[in-house]
């Protein structure tokens, strides 16, 4: 580090020693589990506690025996959150004025308010800085983050001096910002990208096409958030500014819930603060070893707004391993949301990762998005120069994975818009079999 960023790292430690040193009791907890495990024994009692808690102080829970298992308790979504919030909110911490606001895009539905209070916050900054520094990020590094920064998300000049922090806006990504981009990623001497994936993939692809050296940049860590990243992407990206690229599983609801393997597209739950349940697509009933299922997170540090059970509308293939009463949780596939989970002519669930990773290298193809409109019809939006696109190529990477009845549809678009959060959908199914089957909530 060099001496501001050192400054940086040791004052912010600090300042939380001098507050008692919530934060890094924390954070050495996260660092201990993610060596060793989480004690099950301890997961237990903070789930009782946290129920008991809901229980007392929510209208939702009240209903409910304070020493109800956690299986007593019901499923719920954003959507059971948005009908139901003054209901959610515990009467303990409702008007505590150091709880924190958090909004999510809304980039799937309607935007959604979540209240922390000053504990989960706390253990949100020791698991931000946990594993951003196992993704090779330290606080006080310079870092770009590149997304929409729409009102509610803009840090003052302060904020931004404090942090080291420079706002990239992906609301535009033409030549003329890309280049900009790289100039102040070059000059500034920006140690590390955090960004949306598809931002990341196009300022990769920019610099593959324009043939620009990278070896005067300073990149140290690159950590995609909010989208699936291709991983040839991601390895091209690696090549390119000779670091490691690692996302983060997070959402803005709960918090950095997980860090993607290094050698691998799976990723690692930081179950220190997180409880996980993989349930069946279509049941509340747990999901088999190695079966497809939906993600349901017990948030263990929230209790302004007890996070129970919470079907955040993504889905994976998990693996838990147990050791001398410490468990770790590896989600071995990560498929995303429910919406851009797309199937096969049998009804098979197909990873997106066939789309991306098979689309990503087609000469010509600028944009894309594969879309699933029936059982056995598909639909593939194509932005990018015609003459050079091989459509057939295109069909025959994609066609095995959907069978042979599989009908393909390709369509030459001007533009495909992001969605209003600045993110961009590779995939989407507008299949209602699907829908109704797996109970979308997106």
């Amino acid at each position: 580090m060099i001496l501001d960023e050192k400054l940086r790292w040791f004052g912010f430690w600090l300042l939380d020693a001098l507050k008692g040193k919530k934060v890094r009791t924390y954070y050495d907890q996260i660092r201990r589990a993610w060596k060793e495990g989480t004690s099950i024994a301890e997961t237990e009692e903070r789930i009782r506690a946290l129920i008991a808690h809901a229980v007392e102080t929510t209208e939702f829970y009240k209903n409910y025996p304070a020493d109800s298992a956690l299986t007593d308790l019901p499923v719920v979504n954003k959507d059971t959150f948005r009908q139901n919030y003054d209901r959610f909110l515990s009467k303990t911490y409702k008007d505590v004025p150091d709880n924190r606001v958090m909004c999510t895009s809304g980039s799937t539905g309607t935007p959604l308010r979540m209240i922390q209070n000053r504990d989960k916050i706390r253990h949100n900054t020791a698991g931000g800085i946990f594993l951003g520094a196992a993704a090779g990020y330290y606080i006080g590094m310079k870092e770009a983050f590149i997304r929409v920064w729409v009102n509610n998300v803009k840090k003052s000049k302060f904020q931004l001096l404090q942090e080291n922090l420079i706002m990239m806006d992906s609301s535009r990504m033409d030549a003329q910002a890309l280049e900009e981009m790289f100039q102040v990623i070059e000059k500034k001497k920006v140690k590390c990208l955090v960004g949306y994936s598809s931002a990341l993939g196009e300022l990769s692809n920019y610099i593959q096409k324009t043939g620009k050296d990278c070896s005067r940049c300073k990149v140290r860590a690159i950590i995609p958030i909010s989208e699936t990243m291709p991983e040839p992407v991601r390895r091209t990206l690696e090549k390119q500014f000779d670091c490691p690229v690692r996302a983060w599983y997070s959402n803005e609801e709960n918090g950095i819930m997980g860090l993607q393997n290094e050698d691998n597209e799976g990723y690692r739950i930081d179950t220190e603060t997180y409880y996980y349940e993989i349930l069946k697509m279509d049941s509340d009933e747990p999901a088999e070893p190695g079966e497809l299922g939906r993600i349901v997170i017990t948030d263990l540090f929230n209790y302004a707004f007890p996070i129970l059970r919470y079907d955040n509308g993504d889905t994976a293939v998990a693996t838990r391993k147990e050791k001398n009463g410490r468990y770790k949780l590896y989600l071995d596939e990560l498929y995303g949301r429910r919406s851009d989970l797309i199937y096969d002519c049998e009804g098979k669930a197909v990873t997106p990762y066939i789309i991306t990773n098979n689309l990503w290298d087609i000469e010509g193809v600028k944009q894309y998005r594969f879309i699933q409109e029936d059982v056995k019809d598909y639909t593939i939006w194509l932005n990018g120069d015609p003459q050079k696109m091989n459509q057939e190529e295109i069909l025959g990477r994609i066609r095995p994975y959907l069978g042979e009845e599989a009908r393909i549809k390709v369509e030459l678009v001007d533009e495909i818009p992001v969605l209003a959060s600045g993110k961009r959908k590779y995939i989407e199914n507008r299949c209602e079999k699907y829908k109704n089957q797996t109970g979308f909530c997106g």
